[in-house]
């Protein structure tokens, strides 16, 4: 018996000795091999710290960064947003590592490269692993999933984003927003001198959330607002952990982080089950002809595509959050450049009244307007709601000339490459739309510079129902009012998973017709 036992302790010791070793090694030398590797290719960054790896420095960084007040017209926002990347290359060039923990992040701002990792079709650079409250908020949709998983998913949910399909949505969109602007109206009618500040981002991004609701939910809009509320929370959740080094098993632990987010996530799923389980059990010849409906149609007629309940709650999450979420501050944050480019606003409304007249636009007029067209995209590159993007290698791969080890996470740092010189020519700075003139592939010195839609397999299907939204809500704005900045506004760009202003962004209102 005492032998037994001593065998049993003896396997214990060496199953902990061994463990132990294999995590300072993973910890230690593992860390310190990639970084000689790097070094003999060219390629420096910061020292790696025990444990922490960047994160501290990157924290401390953006501590001091938050204490910024960026005057209106200064829109290098990454002395705020980015403020690491900005140092570190400025130090070691558009290549370096760092390191998240114990994993090493190769930071790549060659359009070029960038090219190679995001339009590769081989899926040899994956989407890097995410945080457990990152993979709440979206589930494993189309946006996460990998592979021929992938490719399932999307071409299921192809067909909800042809653009004969997307057109039916501008009705539904231009009434959710035509509800806001009465709102509008009537507050500044009312006011004394004929004028109104309003706190837009905020209801910018409760029109945006509605317009999915319709448009994704159709008359289960009210139960589509219910997931928007849980959703919000949840991106809190998940921008206060993303510097975070999540512990193996820690996501199960109930601790008070954890216990909202289970809550949230189950009224999340609980809703959209509702939804679905309505459709199914309707026993209509059709599902809809809100997106909801369309997929779960293709997702019936695609013989060996169809999906499960949860493929379709998760699908509806990712739809939810970056329909809302996105398009929501590509509005807000166009509404602040032509509040500071009067110029520029009222060339634009003379455009809309030449193709929309004083009449709710439809998508045929929309298509028409180009210099709308070319500030949105001026600023989806000053502004655009993602920051940066990351990848990793799928196996030991060759970047450029790079030698780049399995696993290692490839960061794409968008607001750094939007604001390139060398690629967007001295103005980079400057808020220019006529660089849109001739089309993206002209913009700049490479033809896939901008990447707020990404580019290549995995670039975002959702990005002609985004433009097509921030076009109807921006015509109807512009018919309607003049507007400019308020003197109480605070420019502070700041990333919560997307760009947004951190203290909202107020605009006065004029209506241009009683």
């Amino acid at each position: 018996m005492e032998y037994d036992l001593g065998l049993a302790l003896c396997a214990v010791v060496v199953v902990f000795i061994s463990s132990v070793w294999s995590a300072l090694v993973y910890l230690t030398w593992r860390p310190y091999a990639i970084t000689i590797a790097f070094r003999k290719q060219g390629v420096g960054g910061p020292a790696y710290k025990f444990w922490s790896g960047s994160n501290e420095e990157i924290k401390s960084m953006q501590r001091e960064a938050m204490q910024l007040v960026l005057d209106n017209h200064c829109h290098d926002i990454t002395l705020r947003v980015q403020p690491q990347y900005r140092k570190w290359i400025s130090e070691y060039g558009d290549v370096f590592l760092f390191w998240f923990g114990p994993k090493p992040r190769l930071l790549v701002s060659d359009p070029e490269m960038v090219k190679q990792v995001l339009a590769n079709k081989f899926g040899f650079y994956p989407k890097s692993d995410v945080p457990s409250a990152i993979f709440s908020l979206l589930g494993k949709g189309l946006v996460l999933v990998e592979g021929s998983e992938w490719a399932r998913h999307r071409r299921v949910i192809n067909p909800a984003f042809t653009m004969d399909k997307l057109k039916l949505l501008t009705r539904p969109m231009a009434e959710c927003a035509k509800s806001m602007l009465e709102g509008w109206h009537d507050v500044a009618m009312q006011a004394a001198d004929g004028r109104e500040e309003i706190e837009v981002a905020k209801q910018f991004q409760e029109l945006t959330a509605d317009i999915i609701s319709h448009t994704a939910f159709g008359s289960n809009y009210v139960d589509g607002k219910e997931v928007f509320f849980a959703q919000k929370q949840l991106q809190m959740l998940a921008a206060a952990s993303l510097l975070d080094i999540e512990i193996p098993g820690h996501r199960y632990l109930p601790t008070d982080r954890n216990i909202n987010k289970w809550k949230l996530e189950r009224r999340v799923k609980n809703t959209l089950v509702r939804i679905i389980q309505g459709r199914l059990e309707a026993n209509n010849s059709s599902f809809g002809n809100d997106l909801l409906g369309v997929m779960m149609e293709a997702s019936q007629k695609q013989r060996g595509q169809i999906m499960s309940m949860d493929e379709i709650i998760d699908e509806c999450k990712t739809f939810f959050f970056a329909g809302h979420e996105t398009t929501s501050h590509l509005i807000t944050w166009a509404m602040f450049l032509l509040s500071i480019n009067q110029d520029w606003q009222e060339r634009l409304r003379e455009e809309v009244l030449q193709e929309c007249g004083v009449q709710t636009p439809n998508a045929d007029a929309l298509n028409h307007l180009k210099l709308v067209t070319m500030v949105l995209l001026e600023t989806l590159r000053l502004y655009g709601p993602v920051v940066q993007m990351s990848r990793k290698a799928g196996k030991d791969m060759i970047l450029g000339n790079i030698s780049i080890p399995k696993d290692t996470a490839v960061m794409i740092p968008v607001l750094m490459i939007h604001r390139s010189k060398e690629i967007w020519g001295e103005d980079a700075n400057e808020f220019n739309p006529l660089r849109f003139e001739n089309g993206i592939s002209k913009a700049a010195s490479h033809p896939n510079a901008l990447l707020a839609f990404s580019i290549g397999p995995r670039a975002c299907i959702g990005q002609n129902f985004a433009m097509l939204e921030a076009k109807t809500v921006m015509a109807m704005i512009l018919q309607r009012f003049s507007f400019s900045l308020s003197p109480k506004y605070v420019h502070a760009p700041v990333e919560s998973l997307t760009l947004q202003p951190q203290y909202g962004l107020p605009i006065v209102f004029t209506p241009l017709h009683a």
